[in-house]
């Protein structure tokens, strides 16, 4: 780990070693100047994490000398050192940017609190940096785009928990993007080195369930010629991401219940149950706390679960990070398409900050790769994106299912055009597994072969298949 340096000003040669000694001796790598010109000479010739002065000062006075190291770097943090007489003078130092003030003499308990509290902002700011970086290297930096409050305010969250053994439910709108939240977690926890395994508790048919889960011994049922290990011994270790937990069968809640307070997992048709070590992190997009009142979800299992609950917040409330988001996915597109695109008119890119995007980050990725293929300049052009502003209508106002189920229809037929009908590469841009993308498909009536013919005449320039009786009435 990279040591912090600390900047340490004093003219009395006994403290300034003393001062070196103890702050050495704390991990720290430590720059003594005994006057103001050679540190100030320091600081402009290299970056500080914390400087510590004097008040007093043979030559200049401490406040100047504050004054113009934070003319250097404003963010570095000073502490000063003053002697009991002189502490109105400290007061007026903290009111003019210094983080504290410490009286001589001071033990090096009182040293290492102080130091903790000045360092405590550039730590948390260091930390987050580390964090967005070790993202940008394994799942892209688009994910986490974080210039927003509310992805800051996350982000932050995580950073306190992710080296913890907690279990977390994450919770947020269908494309906010929770399962990438859930892999930065375990890739900044002690499990790193251990497995990541995620479950999308709706996907999997309920007959199935508890073998895919816990596993099973060779003989349990018919077709079992062999022993399986389930979901929870392949993720000992390591991480188990339980997604949309809220759609997991009533019958089977009880038995992830007990596996979450015992470690243990009883394998279908054994008879001893067999220890896992994995962390939990679920998520959701549904109101558990009312799921359980409508009884569809174990109060018990809701209150294991919830034991550090996060948000993740929907595009509509972190606007600040459309901007990024959308030019990182206008690269993606680009390199995959090989398309002469270079970026958004200040029309299109108004048209993306306004629009509420119920789909969240998702559909902003989708809406960007759609643009991208249908451009036919080295910009993209408004009318290419989505409109509708704060998500007005003209006509009746439809109900919130009306419009969600509307908005999935058009989705998936485009996504279907978009991938002429292949449906790795669809539910790969949906964010949904294969099973669970078919079943999308099924209940709105569509099949991958609907997405071809709207793709072939598309890269024609000839007119798209007139649209169905369904796609008439929406936009009518």
């Amino acid at each position: 780990m990279t040591k912090e340096h600390v900047l340490v000003i004093d003219d009395d040669q006994g403290l300034l070693k003393l001062l070196t000694m103890r702050l050495t001796a704390m991990g720290f790598a430590v720059e003594a100047c005994h006057d103001a010109r050679t540190a100030l000479e320091e600081a402009r010739r290299r970056r500080f994490d914390l400087a510590l002065t004097d008040l007093r000062l043979a030559e200049e006075d401490g406040l100047t000398v504050m004054e113009e190291l934070r003319e250097i770097h404003p963010s570095l943090p000073v502490l000063i050192l003053t002697a009991h007489g002189s502490i109105p003078s400290a007061v007026e130092a903290m009111r003019k940017g210094a983080v504290g003030y410490l009286t001589k003499p001071f033990d090096d308990k009182e040293l290492a609190v102080w130091i903790d509290k000045a360092l405590a902002q550039s730590r948390m700011s260091r930390e987050i940096q580390r964090l967005r970086q070790l993202v940008s290297e394994l799942y892209g930096l688009e994910h986490v785009a974080a210039r927003s409050p509310a992805m800051q305010a996350l982000l932050q969250q995580v950073v306190r928990v992710a080296d913890t053994d907690a279990t977390i439910c994450l919770a947020g709108e269908t494309g906010t993007g929770k399962e990438v939240i859930a892999r930065v977690i375990h890739c900044n926890s002690r499990r790193a080195g251990g497995p990541f395994v995620p479950v999308n508790c709706g996907a999997i048919p309920e007959s199935l369930f508890e073998s895919e889960l816990f596993g099973h011994v060779k003989g349990a049922f018919t077709g079992a010629s062999s022993s399986t290990r389930g979901l929870f011994q392949s993720a000992d270790g390591g991480t188990l991401f339980l997604d949309e937990i809220a759609d997991m069968p009533p019958g089977l809640q009880v038995k992830i219940l007990r596996a979450l307070q015992t470690r243990e997992v009883l394998e279908v048709g054994a008879t001893k149950p067999v220890k896992v070590d994995v962390r939990i992190i679920t998520a959701t997009n549904k109101d558990l706390a009312q799921a359980v009142k409508a009884g569809a979800f174990r109060e018990d299992l809701f209150y294991r679960i919830q034991v550090v609950p996060l948000t993740v917040p929907p595009l509509r409330s972190r606007q600040e990070d459309i901007p990024l988001l959308a030019q990182m996915f206008l690269r993606q597109s680009v390199e995959r398409t090989g398309k002469a695109v270079r970026g958004f008119s200040p029309d299109a890119m108004q048209r993306l900050t306004t629009y509420h995007w119920p789909g969240n980050v998702r559909e902003l990725e989708h809406a960007v790769e759609k643009a991208v293929i249908l451009s036919s300049g080295d910009m993209i052009a408004a009318d290419l994106l989505p409109s509708g502003g704060n998500g007005a209508t003209e006509g009746p106002f439809k109900s919130l299912t009306e419009a969600k189920e509307a908005f999935e229809r058009n989705y998936l037929k485009e996504l279907l055009t978009l991938t002429g009908g292949n449906i790795s590469r669809a539910s790969q841009m949906a964010g949904r597994y294969r099973a669970d993308f078919y079943k999308l498909l099924r209940k709105y009536g569509l099949h991958p072969s609907d997405g071809k013919s709207r793709q072939e005449a598309a890269s024609r320039g000839a007119p798209l298949p007139p649209p169905s009786s369904d796609e008439r009435a929406e936009s009518a």
